[in-house]
């Protein structure tokens, strides 16, 4: 059984068991989170489409860490200018699995 979900203004397809990587979400480690807007279920010859969400479809994940990811650098370098400015970014993540696909 697979499924699309949205969480933190992106898609994933997701089946049981996946780790996947999302935006942070307010939840700590070990807690279960539930994402409720749910865009696809397919199922073999059972598939499921919403306009836009499928109506009474859930899928629960586990928390299993917090994190940020790796930095990225942001040099801004103005020729003949002499000026630039260096900046660094990490974006902050959930890592979640995918415990269970219902409709």
């Amino acid at each position: 059984m697979q499924a699309v979900i949205v969480t933190g203004g992106k898609q994933y397809s997701v089946k049981e068991g996946d780790v996947i990587y999302v935006e942070k979400l307010g939840a700590e480690a070990d807690a279960t989170v539930t994402f409720d807007q749910v865009l696809a279920v397919v199922d073999g010859e059972n598939s499921k489409f919403g306009a836009p969400v499928v109506a009474g479809a859930s899928v629960e994940a586990k928390v299993l860490k917090n994190g940020k990811s790796k930095k990225v650098v942001v040099f801004k370098y103005r020729p003949k200018k002499d000026s630039k400015s260096l900046r660094g970014h990490r974006q902050p993540y959930t890592k979640v699995q995918i415990e269970k696909i219902s409709v």
